[in-house]
């Protein structure tokens, strides 16, 4: 027992005692040594007490921070072992779920409704060491974080976060007020202020659903193995990854789709600016100025780009000083690190117009919040259409995801238009 739990126990018997005594009619002498000795007593404790709980603090800090880290550390063990060949399995021929795969199943059930097997969505992440096709996987470790569920995803480039939600409708405050400092004007002067701190909720609710299907011929499940668990996963994974991304930017807002962060700008309060020129180093350079200048990135470097393939093309071909070897592409990257530039066909509509213009979008992570949010709710549901293939023995798996798209603050994003792939 800590030295502090025992000094605190003895302080509570204590004050009982002197309780007793003060209720007393009147006091004996001997009541008036009882009491002078544990007033002493108790002032003693008190700081043996503080003492111990100085010596005992960094003890407390390192036994909060396993309590924290542990749960997520089991999680993610568990994790590391679910397989969803056993899942297949299951639904194709009845076959019992066991071991940590049956685990994770039921406290997914407990937690929420599923027509078919829950699936936790970083089962859906590739895993580190696993082979292709034929070979035989070999999973290591699931990273527990479901920002990173799809790495190489153009929404995770432009540092969306994805946001895990058990259940119900849920808001996220973000701090949308300018809070200013100002100087006394005089001896007798008052400060700025005060001006208020105020936060706008961004709201996730649960009405998109997002299916995709999949069809697994008797013969595979026969003859795959073990191999059927990376096939499912990576097949899966990939189908929505790419639909996620396509709706993260250009998602309609209706027929069933959330609204997109490009497709959205004018709902969301974006700033949007027709360049209406050649995609050109300067034509960004001036698009990063205003955009640094709006929201207080400190340098080009802390900036995201999302662009189409096109754009790129012009941007690596057109020539800077002929004759020198750079390109506007060059000029590019040497001030917008590689790495912050995604390129996607599937993410930012097709060039269109005379002369074609494509969109791009400029994006930063500011004090810590992601510009956009991508919220799932539990699991993704794994139902097995025991009808379509019937005939022919097969497997028809539908895997559907509820899902919901917000933008946190919109000073974080801007939309460029008209960069057109030729003058």
């Amino acid at each position: 027992m800590l030295e502090s739990v025992k000094i605190q126990r003895r302080q509570s018997e204590v004050r009982q005692a002197l309780a007793e005594l003060a209720g007393a009619e009147a006091l004996t002498d001997e009541a008036r040594a009882k009491i002078d000795a544990l007033d002493k007593e108790y002032g003693d404790n008190e700081r043996k007490l503080r003492a111990a709980l100085i010596a005992e603090e960094e003890e407390r800090r390192a036994a909060g921070q396993e309590l924290e880290t542990r749960d997520g550390r089991e999680w993610a063990d568990m994790l590391a072992g679910f397989e969803m060949r056993q899942v297949a399995l299951a639904l194709d021929e009845g076959r019992v779920l066991e071991g940590q795969t049956a685990e994770i199943v039921q406290e997914l059930r407990e937690k929420g409704g599923y027509r078919g097997v829950p699936v936790p969505w970083e089962a859906l992440e590739q895993r580190v060491g696993e082979t292709v096709a034929s070979g035989t996987p070999d999973p290591v470790m699931t990273r527990p974080i479901i920002d990173r569920l799809f790495p190489q995803s153009v929404a995770a480039r432009l540092g969306g976060q994805m946001i895990q939600i058990a259940s119900g409708q849920a808001e996220w405050p973000v701090t949308t007020s300018a809070v200013s400092a100002g100087w006394a004007d005089g001896e007798t002067g008052t400060v700025a202020g005060p001006t208020v701190y105020a936060t706008t909720d961004r709201n996730l609710s649960p009405d998109q659903t997002l299916g995709i299907t999949m069809k697994i011929t008797r013969k595979a499940m026969k003859q795959s193995g073990a191999a059927l668990e990376q096939a499912v996963r990576r097949d899966m994974a990939g189908a929505i990854a790419a639909e996620l991304d396509k709706a993260a930017f250009l998602g309609a807002g209706s027929a069933g789709e959330p609204l997109g962060v490009i497709a959205g700008a004018g709902t969301y309060g974006l700033t949007s600016t027709a360049i209406d020129a050649t995609a050109t180093w300067g034509a960004f350079r001036d698009a990063i100025v205003r955009f640094m200048t709006a929201n207080a990135v400190s340098a080009p470097s802390g900036v995201r780009l999302l662009i189409r393939p096109e754009t790129y093309a012009v941007l690596d071909g057109e020539w800077f000083d002929t004759g020198s070897g750079v390109t506007e592409w060059d000029r590019l990257v040497k001030n917008v690190p590689a790495g912050n530039i995604a390129m996607s066909a599937n993410a930012l509509a097709a060039p269109s117009g005379s002369p074609a213009a494509a969109t791009a979008l400029l994006t930063t992570n500011s004090g810590g919040v992601a510009p956009f949010f991508i919220g799932t709710w539990g699991a993704v549901d794994l139902i097995r259409d025991p009808y379509s293939d019937a005939t022919s023995g097969g497997l028809r798996l539908t895997a559907l995801a509820t899902v919901d798209i917000t933008v946190a603050r919109p000073a974080q994003l801007e939309v460029l238009t008209g960069i057109q792939a030729a003058t």
